[in-house]
């Protein structure tokens, strides 16, 4: 996430605000380019003129509900709500005490996920703009035990429709479940970074010419899902598992190994263009290196400054009793599949009809 100053004052002023803290003018996101405008009334209908560039636009039809939206929309929008909020095709139930909460979580990790998407030049369309490859969310609850049609929501992706489980926006109860699952990492952005992994994997992959390079590093996808899942949660990854795969979960499938690699792709650009635009430097003995944004190098230099991030990261972590944010290790292997990731985003070549949506 890049660094982002107040058009009015230039304070400091962060991706989720709508107003600035410090001369207090109406700010929002404007996706158009990944800026936080500066705004001010235009007219009585609450029509808002950018004031740090042209334009005449307004808040997001989710502004003023607990998803608490800080996007805005272009005044001759014929839709009320944003590019991320178009997404969400099934929302909680709000009436239930925990849900507008967990609702709030849910669509904060998700604007950031669009963010990084639409910052790495991706495709993101709605299933209303794109019926057969568009994108969509759906923010399910388990039903309660004993109830009409008991049963258990699970988070995945099928077909360009994304389902999060809200229990995943309760701390403890993701928590309880990522020990369980013997997980070393879980997050909600965590959740949605790997679930639009599978997305991509249709749009970037199936059906095109990559298809055959994808099976030479990641493996061959036509195995049986079912049974090569099964056999995981029956047996666990092999001992072997980080020579190959990011993580235990990346061994039990080609498709899991993409969406898994994805997830941490998206995890490594987005923290170090953080750290670049903080202006972060990484003393080595006598020497220094400054840390660069990542989009456009070479991932082979990507990996060595993420190496020394997350070093960083997990020695401040530790300094304040706190477990490690990246408790990953990248075998060779990973990095290839990493680069492949990188130069398919930041390199790509024009795909064919069957592949990127326009």
């Amino acid at each position: 996430m890049i660094n982002f100053q107040c058009g009015n004052c230039g304070g400091r002023v962060f991706f989720e605000n709508s107003r600035c803290l410090s001369c207090q003018t109406d700010l929002g996101f404007v996706p158009g380019d990944l800026s936080i405008g500066t705004f001010q009334p235009a007219a009585p209908d609450f029509t808002l003129q950018r004031i740090d560039a042209a334009g005449l636009f307004r808040r997001c039809g989710n502004h003023l509900t607990a998803g608490a939206c800080n996007w805005m929309v272009p005044v001759d929008s014929p839709v009320p709500f944003c590019p991320s909020c178009r997404l969400s095709h099934i929302i909680p139930d709000l009436s239930k005490p925990r849900n507008p909460r967990a609702w709030l979580k849910l669509e904060a990790a998700k604007r950031r996920l669009i963010y990084s998407l639409l910052s790495l030049g991706l495709p993101v369309r709605s299933k209303e703009e794109d019926p057969a490859t568009g994108l969509a969310f759906d923010f399910l609850e388990d039903t309660p035990p004993g109830t009409p049609g008991d049963d258990h929501v699970f988070t995945g992706h099928a077909n360009g429709l994304i389902t999060i489980n809200l229990d995943e926006a309760d701390d403890p109860k993701r928590e309880r479940a990522r020990e369980m699952m013997g997980e070393m990492y879980r997050t909600v952005l965590g959740h949605f970074r790997h679930e639009v992994g599978h997305y991509y994997w249709d749009v970037l992959v199936n059906g095109t010419p990559r298809l055959e390079q994808f099976r030479n590093v990641f493996g061959d996808e036509r195995g049986d899902y079912a049974s090569m899942l099964a056999n995981h949660y029956a047996n666990g990854a092999p001992p072997d598992w980080q020579q190959r795969h990011v993580s235990p979960y990346a061994a039990s499938h080609p498709w899991e190994d993409w969406a898994e690699t994805w997830a941490h792709y998206m995890h490594i650009m987005d923290t170090l263009e953080t750290a670049a635009t903080e202006g972060l430097i990484i003393q080595h003995a006598q020497d220094q290196t400054i840390v660069l944004a990542p989009l456009g190098r070479p991932f082979s230099d990507i990996a060595a400054q993420w190496l020394d991030v997350s070093v960083l990261l997990n020695g401040l972590n530790r300094s304040m009793g706190l477990p490690d944010p990246y408790p990953f290790v990248l075998a060779e292997t990973v990095i290839q599949k990493l680069t492949l990731i990188h130069d398919w985003i930041a390199f790509r070549d024009p795909l064919p009809a069957s592949g990127l949506p326009g």
